[in-house]
């Protein structure tokens, strides 16, 4: 048996509803902190909390054997297996509904089980821009956040040493926010196709700098540098790519509880507006409530929201910290676009499973009728000789024949723009479809505004332009009809000052609750166009803090 074919299948695995394990996953008394999600949020909440909190952390999937990282490799380039295969997502655990004007790839957009999305992330980490914090007054569009960039700016230094970023030292990257120290690596050296891309965008006036990667470029923090395996969306097998479990380790260490395969189903409150259980499942059919002081849901755009709506009561009958009608509305990604086509020399195509050039230069030029929108210079254009090898019949010379003639001249662009938060994109809750559990699925209503579709033709006319003068015959656009999801799922419990416009304040707790907070990009207001992950990252160290303040009621 191939080592992908012996990875168990999380669908039956992961997913299961009715089958034992022998782990004890009982709650633990006397909890100071329940936090309930396992990814790069959650475990960096607990192990932030786990040194002077009693923490447990819940999540509805399994804990991964990191010695099969390999064989999910292995699985990741056989062309046989679709995305959500590698890291076993499906079934009836999984299962959702789509009802908006586009259908949403939920499933390829994350990862059940600890570690959560940074498991098969690509592992790009850009602070948003100042002006992303104050898009309704500086674009005209959205709302404000009720934080400025300067209220975050230490957290996301924090949050680069904490997940340990390769990137420049700022004088690179005129457009990038201000800093306050350089990254904790050095950035990684551009590709060989990065220097072709230079010498085009150094001939039409368009800057082009480096990209902070969540990979290490060196040994750090324990862990290996990048040795190139190429495969990183879905799978680094070296662990230099980041991911969350590096912190759920250290909560543990510290003494967190860790209970995987906890479907948390609800979350129970008293009649002063205190969360006192969350409810979960486990796999031997089993109910439990974790009790806890405090409680810290980092379950992603989409569980977090459905979290809420499921634990309707009488005191909330819409759903809990729902008082102001907004659970589940704004649902945002970031949309893609693109071009690309073959050049008539070698480019190098996939040495490299992520990007290590951009351009930021336009992003500020972001109004009321023109989205914030950054550009990525592909390392992986084209198919790699593994999938050309599998994909096709030719074994023996004709197979050389047909890799040394479509192989490697490949060169492509792309780039993310910025959603604008519709009330009618949202996540609700599914009449008459349930999960493993019985629970009613996630329904998802996604429809994208005008002002990004015209965005997206811009930023095409940019890319098009850079292939031109690179010399290369542009054979696909992927412009306003054609884009996509970058599976940045966020909006879903806005953030704002005002009770009445939001679900969470400008520490992330609850209006409605006393002692129940939100770390996710569910309460970004906007999403500007940057990956989202190290904000998610800067906002989970600022709300654990205020977790710490008023456990110790300070």
């Amino acid at each position: 048996m191939s080592g992908a074919e012996s990875v168990g299948d999380g669908r039956s695995d992961a997913g299961g509803g009715s089958r034992g394990d022998g782990v004890d996953r009982t709650p633990v008394p006397d909890a100071d902190v329940c936090v309930v999600g396992a990814g790069p949020a959650g475990a960096l909440v607990a192990d932030r909390l786990a040194g002077e909190h009693e923490v447990v952390v819940l999540d509805a999937g399994p804990r991964f054997d990191p010695d099969e990282r390999l064989a999910r490799q292995e699985r990741a380039i056989r062309p046989f297996y679709d995305r959500p295969d590698v890291w076993g997502v499906g079934g009836d655990r999984d299962a959702h509904e789509n009802a908006g004007e586009r259908a949403y790839p939920l499933n390829h957009a994350r990862v059940k089980g600890v570690g959560g999305s940074t498991l098969h992330w690509q592992g790009m980490v850009m602070r948003l821009h100042e002006d992303d914090f104050n898009s309704g007054t500086v674009r005209g569009v959205g709302p404000d956040w009720p934080i400025d960039y300067d209220d975050l700016r230490p957290y996301y230094a924090e949050a680069e040493r904490e997940l340990g970023v390769a990137g420049g030292s700022g004088v690179d990257n005129p457009y990038a926010p201000p800093r306050e120290e350089p990254h904790p690596m050095s950035a990684f050296e551009p590709s060989y196709s990065d220097s072709l891309f230079a010498e085009a965008c150094e001939s039409l006036g368009i800057d082009i700098h480096s990209v902070p990667n969540a990979r290490n470029s060196e040994p750090y923090d324990g862990r290996s540098p990048c040795v190139g395996y190429g495969t990183c969306q879905p799978v680094c097998p070296s662990g230099a790519k980041y991911d969350a479990t590096v912190h759920v380790e250290r909560a543990e260490e510290q003494g967190a509880t860790v209970i995987d395969r906890a479907n948390v189903g609800t979350l129970e409150h008293d009649d002063e507006d205190r969360v006192t259980a969350a409810v979960y499942a486990t796999p031997d059919g089993e109910e439990h409530r974790q009790e806890a002081d405090a409680f810290v849901v980092a379950a992603g755009g989409v569980e977090t929201p459905r979290l809420f709506l499921l634990s309707a009561s009488e005191r909330y009958p819409d759903g809990l910290a729902n008082g102001s009608g907004h659970v589940g509305e704004f649902f945002m990604d970031h949309l893609f676009t693109g071009a690309g086509g073959t050049l008539d020399e070698p480019t190098r195509q996939n040495h490299v499973g992520f990007y290590t050039s951009a351009c930021d230069q336009f992003y500020d030029e972001a109004d009321e009728s023109r989205a914030p929108f950054k550009l990525e210079f592909f390392n992986y254009a084209g198919p790699s000789p593994v999938e050309m090898a599998l994909s096709g019949e030719d074994w023996g010379d004709p197979l050389l024949e047909r890799l040394c003639d479509g192989y490697g001249n490949h060169v492509a662009m792309g780039g993310l723009v910025e959603q604008a938060p519709q009330a009618d994109s949202r996540v609700t809750l599914a009449e008459d479809h349930t999960d493993d559990h019985g629970n009613p699925v996630p329904r998802i209503e996604w429809s994208v505004d005008d002002r990004a579709l015209d965005t997206i033709e811009r930023t095409n006319e940019i890319q098009v332009e850079i292939l031109e003068e690179l010399g290369a015959d542009v054979e696909w656009v992927a412009g306003p009809d054609a884009t996509g999801p970058a599976y940045h799922h966020m909006g879903t419990t806005r953030m704002s000052d005002d009770p009445d416009r939001g679900v969470v304040d400008a520490d992330c707790r609850a209006h409605d609750l006393e002692n129940c907070w939100i770390a996710s990009s569910s309460v970004f207001p906007t999403s500007g166009a940057m990956n989202p992950t190290l904000t998610i990252a800067a906002l989970a160290l600022r709300v654990a803090d205020d977790v710490d303040a008023r456990l110790a009621g300070t």
